[in-house]
């Protein structure tokens, strides 16, 4: 397979922007790829047109040869407009590679260990502001069949939470967990806001509670903290959104300081970079539960990362997204009941509309997370990832 042309596409999804890769090559084939950076949309997207040299005149079933090569080559190794970059095309890579064949892509990375994959919900709190309205929605989610649900209640705060902030934001987590409580375990998102003393308040809090997991809790840059942060809590910790290849997780493991790893296919490098953290985690017996709050690509890659990796413990999935997702992907995978069924189609098992991405071009959108406003995740006529007869939802 030869490259005859790559082409890259903003598409506005309110919350932030997709960036998607198409790879096509001389014999008529393409591959879908997706390095959805949030905020840094225009960054990444040149990054993967710098690429596009890197891959003319070779075989593009050659992927580990393209990618040691173009990751070297960049010289300055790290951060997330590179690794995005990188992931998109690889991605995109492994779908060409797939379709070629005939085959899905866990089926070129020695099959499926497992067909069904558990899910956990995000985006089901869109507009809550009360601890009622937050456990009426967690109510819901459950009613969808979420196995877990995750939010986060800190408001606007960063580094630091008043004793009254902490109690305003454990009375919206009692209230989800009293609602749920039997019937979905509860994961608590913290987007790096704390340092270690607040962080540690948090868990001491949560301890209570038997959420699932403490995520991001502490400022990134200090793994050594997350360390401490461990030793003085019984709360599970995890973290790895934003680190990248293996080469950062190494440490993670090395010290023990996460009890769940959750790197993002989109940005860790790609499908390959990213089942390798996996089997890391595999060995130091950490859970392994990749970021996934993306777009249509990013997650189908997510997917088939699962249905081979035998130690896979969540798929993250957004129980609601923009309107116009239905019109511009066509997802091959469903869940149903909490459970996603992995697609068996050729390559990756999504397909995207390009007249419909014409449809939703760039929209600036600016960070919402410590802003207080992060529950305005989706836009007034956001739809809902389930069918209304609650039997099954499309992934």
């Amino acid at each position: 397979m030869r490259l005859r042309a790559l082409t890259t596409y903003l598409c506005d999804a309110y919350r932030t922007n997709w960036v998607l890769v198409k790879l096509e090559t001389e014999d008529g084939l393409h591959g879908w790829g997706e390095a959805t950076l949030e905020y840094k949309e225009h960054a990444v997207e040149q990054a993967i047109l710098v690429l596009e040299a890197s891959l003319r005149g070779r075989d593009l079933g050659d992927i580990q040869g393209w990618w040691q090569e173009a990751y070297r080559d960049a010289y300055w190794r790290g951060g997330a407009v590179l690794t995005s970059a990188l992931s998109a095309i690889e991605m995109a890579l492994w779908d060409l590679k797939g379709k070629a064949a005939g085959m899905p892509v866990h089926g070129l990375l020695g099959g499926a260990a497992r067909a069904d994959i558990p899910c956990y919900a995000n985006g089901w709190f869109a507009g809550a502001r009360s601890p009622r309205e937050f456990a009426d929605k967690a109510v819901e989610a459950a009613e969808w069949g979420y196995r877990a649900i995750k939010w986060d209640p800190f408001g606007s705060a960063f580094r630091s939470l008043t004793a009254a902030e902490l109690a305003a934001s454990m009375r919206v987590v009692e209230a989800v967990a009293s609602a749920v409580e039997g019937r979905a375990e509860i994961i608590i998102e913290a987007h790096g806001r704390f340092e270690l003393p607040t962080a540690q308040r948090i868990a001491h809090a949560l301890e209570g509670v038997d959420v699932l997991w403490l995520e991001e809790a502490l400022i990134p840059g200090n793994l050594a903290n997350y360390s401490r942060l461990k030793e003085r809590t019984t709360t599970p910790l995890s973290l790895g959104e934003r680190l990248y290849t293996r080469w950062d997780f190494r440490e993670v493991f090395e010290s023990g300081c996460a009890d769940f790893v959750q790197p993002d296919v989109s940005h860790a490098g790609g499908i390959w970079e990213t089942r390798m953290i996996g089997a890391l985690a595999e060995l130091w017996q950490v859970g392994f539960a990749p970021h996934n709050p993306s777009g249509p690509v990013a997650n189908a890659a997510t997917l088939q990362l699962a249905a081979c990796s035998p130690n896979f413990s969540y798929l993250e999935t957004m129980a609601t997204d923009v309107p116009w997702r239905g019109e511009i992907a066509t997802e091959s995978s469903v869940i149903a009941h909490g459970v996603a069924r992995v697609s068996d189609a050729p390559g990756l098992g999504v397909e995207i509309d390009e007249a419909a991405l014409a449809g939703h071009p760039f929209v600036r959108h600016d960070l919402r997370h410590y802003s207080g406003a992060l529950t305005d995740i989706r836009p007034a006529d956001q739809a809902a990832r389930h069918d209304t007869s609650h039997e099954g939802m499309t992934v």
